[in-house]
C-alpha cells in the first residue's frame, strides 16, 4: 500500500495494488476510487483532502 499527499493540489492519493486501472467512479463528491478489470479497488483519491480530513499530513498504520 501507498499513501501520497500533494500540498499544492491538496490531494489525497491511497494505492493497494498495482493493478491496471480500469475504471474511476467518484462515488461521493471529491472522493474518486479507481478499480481493475475484475472489480477490486486499486485507488482512493480524495480531492481537498485537508478540508476533509482530519490531518492529511499524519497517517497512523495499524494491522490487527
Amino acid at each position: 500500500m501507498k499513501i501520497k499527499y500533494d500540498k499544492e493540489t491538496d490531494i489525497m492519493y491511497i494505492r493497494f495494488s498495482e493493478n491496471k486501472i480500469e475504471e474511476s467512479i467518484e462515488e461521493k463528491q471529491g472522493v474518486i476510487i479507481d478499480y481493475d478489470g475484475s472489480g477490486k479497488v486499486v485507488a482512493i483519491e480524495i480531492l481537498n483532502a485537508s478540508k476533509t480530513t482530519e490531518s492529511p499530513n499524519s497517517v497512523i498504520y495499524e494491522v490487527a
